[in-house]
């Protein structure tokens, strides 16, 4: 769904973007699969890391907290971080290696077999979270990525894709939400009812 911004719109024709991006069918099967990952990944009692940058830094941040702190029903934590929260480690990271290994080398350092590694990127192209997926691969974690405008870079690395529609990063965001809610839902589901 390629969207057109140009010149003025009122609230009618900006909600209009929104409309019908969450029908996709492929949606359904590419958050099952995500979800699937996850609990597999619980189950067994490993984590899951998030990263991206700017919005998607604070929607890897958002989504880790739905998952160790709760979503919608009381049970343990899980364990669930994002990788932009630690100052330090990016500041340092990024002046010894350079921006595109923020992601990676935290990867590197945390990452086991079996783990999942969630990567954000609205354009798909974002280098340092194609290097964490890279990454993950490298150390046996299983590589995601929440994508959009075709997919990217990061489509062709990771494992499970969740790929958003074409257009302004705000509207990839808002799906890639909204999705990952889902895969929360889902997550608490069967990991509590057993399913």
């Amino acid at each position: 769904m390629a969207i057109d911004y140009k010149g003025e719109r009122g609230f009618d024709e900006l909600l209009a973007d929104r409309r019908g991006i969450f029908d996709a069918p492929r949606y359904k099967e590419q958050v099952t699969a995500i979800a699937d990952a996850m609990v597999t990944a619980l189950r067994a009692g490993k984590k899951i890391l998030w990263c991206g940058n700017g919005g998607s830094a604070a929607e890897a941040q958002h989504m880790a907290a739905e998952l160790s702190g709760r979503y919608l029903r009381e049970r343990p934590g899980y364990a669930s971080e994002a990788l932009s929260v630690n100052s330090s480690t990016l500041t340092c990271v990024g002046n010894d290696y350079g921006y595109d290994y923020v992601f990676s080398r935290q990867v590197e350092a945390f990452a086991q077999p079996g783990d999942v590694v969630v990567g954000l990127t609205t354009s798909g192209t974002s280098r340092n979270v194609v290097h964490a997926l890279q990454a993950a691969k490298k150390k046996g974690a299983v590589a995601i990525a929440f994508t959009g405008n075709g997919g990217g870079a990061v489509a062709d690395v990771a494992d499970l894709v969740l790929l958003g529609p074409d257009g302004y990063a705000a509207i990839v965001q808002e799906v890639h939400q909204v999705m990952a809610h889902i895969v929360c839902d889902l997550v608490e589901q069967r990991i509590i009812f057993g399913k």
